[in-house]
């Protein structure tokens, strides 16, 4: 009988692996009946199916890629996009008018007209548009396109102006729920599909930049008198849902208010959130336990405070995150901006964060962060149609999850935050194979 092969994929700070194919590991018989240093993988149990790993394109990013040459331009999508070359992206979000990582407010109808007869998305046709394009064309089939609206038109609101939160006038609900179906209307004429909507960025936020506030009792009506019914009358059902698209610390109360109302639940497909607030991995749990046919989605996550060259713990956070995440039921994970300039930007009130890919514009060239490396262990190795399936671990120094990918091969991923080297012995079907995972390192092990 031949020995089943492991490949070995690993990131390492102390040394140059950056998503490093290492030797290959074998199976070998498990004849003593091994109690220690086990991460055991049970591919017989299954839990979640994934639907894909992904970032923003933003008009920032396509903004900034813009202002490189070519070969770096195109270098930024292949890296993220290409499944054989990058790290095998399919997901993507994107604005429904401006955000904080726009150049400036804008909407697509600036002066009050409630018909939405002027509606025009003119200024995404620039950059944002294409680099989305280009995106989609370079995943294939596989790729899905997601938009979040982070604020309405500054006529809709009861603040009048985009920024600093804000509520939606009852009087323009109607036409606010239309204006998602002129998004997607547009940019499908665009070519671009629009696979799912969230109602919300950050829906208890205000911030200084695009911002609207909902209660979860507003959120849920709008979406059950307005929103969803705008959606169906379109023909657009098949456009998946989501609601709250904020921090897990209120995951469960926001999907509660939401699904247990049937006719407001009828509409939502799921639910998205962020990390901001902490960890919060039992949430989800919560979530899904309660509402077992609801998705949960990760639509944003990034470093704030500006660009961190060089920092490690970057894409430690990102990786302890999308395990804990997928050990909870997550089904699609979405990255903040794709790529921000030196400064972290642009950002039209300074709110400069981090990228896993960082363009210096004036040198045109690009910098790999952690980070990229670290999500590559997930998105280039579980792909869509993907399966959770069991595993367990001997020590809380390692964090690790399992996947069993379409074509059968199993997808494992172990991460070691601490400052030592860790051994364990990986064990599938009664067979083992004796492994090191290094300090402050990430690996996948393929079989």
């Amino acid at each position: 009988m031949n020995q089943r092969k492991i490949r070995l994929i690993q990131t390492e700070q102390k040394s140059q692996d950056r998503l490093t194919e290492k030797p290959s590991l074998s199976f070998h018989a498990d004849e003593n009946g091994a109690e220690n240093q086990l991460i055991n993988v049970y591919d017989d149990l299954a839990y979640q199916e994934i639907i894909g790993f992904g970032g923003a394109i933003t008009e920032a990013s396509a903004v900034t890629a813009a202002k490189l040459g070519k070969a770096n331009r195109d270098e930024i999508i292949k890296a993220y996009f290409d499944a054989e070359e990058g790290i095998g992206y399919t997901l993507c979000r994107t604005h429904i008018n401006s955000c904080d990582f726009s150049l400036g407010n804008y909407s697509y109808v600036e002066k009050e007209d409630p018909t939405l007869e002027s509606f025009d998305i003119s200024r995404d046709k620039l950059t944002l548009i294409p680099y989305i394009q280009q995106a989609a064309s370079t995943a294939g089939d596989d790729f899905l396109l997601y938009a979040s609206p982070w604020s309405p038109p500054a006529w809709m609101k009861t603040n009048g102006e985009m920024n600093n939160g804000g509520k939606l006038k009852p009087e323009y609900r109607e036409a606010w729920a239309r204006y998602y179906v002129k998004f997607i209307e547009a940019y499908e004429a665009e070519g671009l599909p629009i696979w799912g909507l969230t109602v919300q960025n950050e829906a208890k936020a205000v911030q200084r930049w695009d911002s609207c506030i909902y209660t979860a009792e507003e959120e849920r009506d709008f979406v059950r008198d307005h929103l969803g019914p705008a959606l169906e009358a379109a023909d657009l059902a098949r456009v998946r849902l989501m609601v709250w698209d904020h921090n897990k610390e209120r995951v469960y109360d926001r999907a509660k208010v939401a699904f247990e109302d049937a006719e407001a639940s009828k509409y939502v497909w799921g639910i998205g959130f962020h990390w901001y607030s902490g960890d919060h991995f039992e949430a989800l749990s919560a979530v899904h336990d309660r509402f077992p046919n609801k998705g949960l989605v990760f639509t944003e996550g990034c470093h704030e405070g500006g660009v961190q060259i060089g920092s490690w713990k970057s894409g430690e956070r990102y990786a302890h995150d999308i395990i804990g995440n997928l050990n909870n039921w997550m089904s699609a994970w979405t990255d903040w901006n794709i790529v921000l300039d030196e400064q972290g930007g642009p950002n039209h009130v300074g709110n400069y964060c981090d990228a896993p890919i960082i363009a210096d514009t004036k040198s045109d060239s690009l910098t790999f962060q952690s980070s990229y490396y670290y999500i590559g262990h997930f998105s280039k190795y579980i792909r869509p149609g993907a399966v959770r399936v069991a595993s367990t671990k001997y020590t809380d120094k390692l964090e690790t999850i399992a996947f069993k990918n379409v074509d059968g091969s199993i997808a494992v991923v172990v991460l070691n935050r601490t400052d030592e080297d860790v051994p364990y012995i990986l064990r599938n079907r009664d067979e083992l194979a004796e492994s090191v995972s290094p300090a402050h390192s990430i690996q996948t092990l393929l079989f």
